[in-house]
């Protein structure tokens, strides 16, 4: 298959990408900085483009099966649009070189109405902490997540919890919507996205991934925030 894989230069962007290549697809990684990317195989193709650029955007989507998107930003203070407006032009593009299938990250956090995510802590703690330096980048994530559930396109869009790293892919879940879990690993993440591409159970729906075989321990998350970590 081939795949064109937006923010591939960022944490989990860098897995979903060799994660890709691994299993025999064709993949297109897009980066604002193609120099800096680490990965090289004759699979892959690094294309420089910004996705605030729609005839870039446009120029590496045609051709491919299916677009996934691990845009992410660090926390801010300022109005953040990189996910609404980037993935718009995505979609914009896809739907000109009628590609249909789109897979993109969000976040719990989205909608922390729909249940508790870990015990006490993450949630009176922890949880209300992320959600306020993070109400910016969330409340974009919000407006993303409503444009590609409206649109007519074959899409998924991934929930994970708090994001994390391990050196592999683990043990984790998927449910629709919601699972009650704090952590997800992005090698997890990566995994579960190339899943979305061989399977229809979550088409057209959220799907909440989190890792149950490891978790970061709390000095990690702490640093995390503290440096103002890309949410994806």
């Amino acid at each position: 298959m081939r795949i064109a894989v937006f923010g591939a230069n960022g944490p989990t962007g860098r897995l979903l990408t060799a994660q890709a290549v691994e299993a025999g697809h064709e993949v297109t990684a897009i980066t604002r900085n193609p120099d800096a990317f680490p990965l090289r195989h004759g699979q892959l193709r690094v294309v420089g483009a910004d996705v605030n650029d729609r005839e870039a955007v446009g120029a590496a989507v045609a051709g491919q099966d299916a677009v996934l998107s691990s845009l992410g930003v660090p926390y801010s203070r300022q109005p953040i649009s990189v996910y609404s407006a980037g993935t718009g032009n995505i979609m914009l593009a896809m739907e000109e070189h009628g590609v249909r299938r789109l897979v993109a990250v969000s976040s719990s956090q989205t909608d922390p109405t729909l249940g508790p995510h870990g015990g006490f802590f993450v949630d009176r703690v922890a949880g209300p902490i992320v959600g306020y330096f993070g109400r910016t980048l969330y409340a974009d994530m919000a407006r993303m997540e409503e444009a590609v559930s409206a649109s007519d396109l074959d899409w998924t869009i991934m929930r994970p919890s708090g994001l994390f790293g391990t050196d592999r892919v683990t043990d984790y879940r998927m449910a629709e919507a919601y699972l009650n879990g704090s952590y997800t690993s992005r090698a997890d993440l990566a995994n579960s996205m190339l899943y979305q591409l061989g399977h229809d159970t979550y088409l057209r729906k959220f799907c909440a991934v989190i890792t149950v075989a490891e978790k970061p321990s709390m000095l990690q998350l702490l640093l995390r925030e503290a440096s103002g970590t890309k949410a994806a």
